[in-house]
Parts: structure tokens; sequence; C-alpha cells
């Protein structure tokens, strides 16, 4: 390996060591998760037989091969391991912090709880991550409409799965939205079964939101606007003293 001498005697590399290189393009590159397989292939054979009837067509395809390959992706995340914090279940934009009777189906009382919505948009991560550790309670599915995720009768109107998580600092709710684009929910996660925070438990296909009801107890640490990250942003926080998180747009 050549190198040369700085002004302090020391041996400076020229070139970088290959498996130094090679482990920055593994990182860089974001796994596709096995739901998101079938959608990739079926883009890239049409992609294919597009480019057979006119060429430009086949780069048309591609381009959407990728793109779907990018939704689909699974990317690894750090998540804070307290019992007192919740962490974000999507990537996307908070669209909602209020407080909102919890959907029926959940069984979660008829009193206003904490609500935290996070809208996710197409280009997201939709791989949904559990916010709390705790043992999965109750799973509830309901047939709705596919509204426009954003607007606020999408919680009541839309179809959804929820869950019930029963946590150490009470029963929280994860309900899962459909919306305008998006057409199928999915959960592998079963009733009973335990939840670590920031593990997978489900994802929805092309634009949805999620919504975390929370009881008394919990201050929100997000604001609305803010970019949160699945498995990694606290969204809210257990018996804080600090109160409600006050941020400003620069």
């Amino acid at each position: 390996m050549s190198g040369f001498q700085s002004s302090h005697g020391q041996n400076i590399s020229k070139t970088e060591d290959p498996m130094d290189l090679f482990e920055t393009i593994r990182k860089t590159i974001v796994p596709v998760h096995k739901e998101g397989y079938p959608f990739v292939a079926a883009f890239f054979v049409a992609s294919l037989v597009l480019g057979w009837i006119w060429d430009p067509l086949f780069w048309v395809g591609l381009v959407l091969t990728l793109w779907c390959a990018y939704f689909f992706r699974d990317p690894e995340r750090v998540t804070p391991q307290d019992d007192d914090l919740v962490i974000s279940p999507a990537d996307g934009r908070v669209s909602s912090v209020q407080m909102s009777i919890p959907p029926e189906e959940l069984n979660l009382g008829h009193e206003p709880m904490l609500r935290i919505t996070v809208f996710m948009n197409v280009f997201n991560c939709h791989v949904n991550r559990a916010p709390v550790r705790g043992r999965v309670t109750a799973i509830a599915y309901k047939e709705g409409q596919f509204l426009n995720a954003e607007l606020d009768k999408a919680s009541v109107d839309n179809e959804r799965n929820g869950l019930v998580i029963d946590s150490k600092n009470g029963q929280i709710g994860v309900v899962q939205i459909a919306g305008l684009v998006a057409r199928r929910i999915i959960c592998w996660t079963n009733p009973n079964e335990p939840l670590d925070a920031g593990e997978r438990f489900g994802l929805i296909r092309f634009g949805s939101r999620l919504d975390v009801f929370l009881p008394a107890g919990f201050e929100p640490r997000v604001s609305l606007g803010q970019t949160a990250i699945a498995g990694e942003t606290v969204i809210a926080e257990f018996g804080s003293t600090k109160g409600p998180t006050i941020s400003r747009r620069s």
C-alpha cells in the first residue's frame, strides 16, 4: 500500500482498505422486507415487458421498480430500552397530538386519551414497530373506508387494525389505519404474545398512519410537524414533571 509522510513524520495511506469500503457499502444498502419481494419482482417483470414494447418504457419501469424496493425497505433501528418511554411506531410526520376517545373495538373506555398520530407517505418506511414493551392482550380488525389518512375522521371511518398492549404503565392502544392508497394492513403478532419496544409487528402498504393512545400519566415529547423515526424517536414519556414539549420551526 503506497503512502506519504506528513510534516510530523507520520505515514498516511493514499488508499482505503477494501474491507472498509465493502463495510460502508453494506451498511448503506438497506435490505428489503420479504413482504415486498413479490411486488419488486412484479415491477421488474413489467419493466421487461414494457421495454419489449418500447425501449424507453423499460427505464421508466426500472425507476418504479427501484422505488418499490425503496418503499419496502426494512432498516435496522436502535431503540431506547426504558419502560417509561413511548417510541414512534412508524416513520413519518407527527400529524396530531391531542386528546381523543379511542376506537370502541379496543375496549379502552369512553374517556379521552392522549393520541399521537404519525402519518406515513409513500416515501416513508412502512414497517411498524411496537411503541412500548409489554404483552398484546387484544387485536381488533375493523373494515372501513379508504379516506385520506390525514383526515381526523379517518381514525373512525377508515379500515384499521388495533392492538392493545399491556405495559408497565397501563394499557396502550396502537392502531394501524389504511389510507387513500393503502389497501392492505398486515399484522404479524398475535394475542398474548410479548413485544419489546421497537420490535416489528406489522406493515401497511402504500401510505397510511399509526395512532397511539396513551393513558393518564404520559406527556408528549414530540410536536406537530416533527419527523419521527420508527423504533428510535421518543414520542411520549410517563411520569415526567417537565410538562409538554415546546418546539420552534426554523
